[in-house]
């Protein structure tokens, strides 16, 4: 299995925000990888994902549906640890970067799917669309 895009946490919370248009389309997108196995989050991406369901959503996720979906995207995809490693090379390219960056980058992962970047922009060969 080779990891080829790592997921950012909007994707992953796109989906449970109904104030959103983004929503149907972000489903669409995480149903089309999750069948390849070639797609990943982060320890720091799960983190996030389970704070904004429980507290920034609005009206927020009960804590015990969002274990149950946390759970579910744990069996869904790889995931890759947030190590020392990453927090020292996040920090680095902190003005410029993000850690799921920082992530992608050190496990030799490709491609970043997120709404945070300019579209197919590249950064130490790791490409944010």
């Amino acid at each position: 299995m080779t990891v080829a895009i790592l997921i950012a946490t909007n994707l992953l919370v796109y989906p449970y925000d109904v104030a959103l248009d983004r929503a149907v389309r972000a489903e669409a997108v995480l149903s089309a990888l999750a069948p390849t196995r070639r797609a990943a989050v982060s320890t720091q991406v799960l983190g996030e994902f389970f704070r904004v369901l429980t507290t920034r959503l609005r009206p927020p996720i009960p804590v015990p549906r969002a274990y149950t979906t946390l759970e579910r995207h744990i069996a869904t995809w790889p995931v890759l640890q947030v190590t020392p490693a990453v927090v020292l090379e996040a920090a680095r390219g902190v003005r410029d970067h993000a850690q799921v960056w920082t992530t992608a980058r050190l496990y030799q992962v490709p491609v970043v799917f997120s709404e945070d970047f300019e579209n197919e922009r590249t950064l130490e060969g790791v490409t944010l669309r």
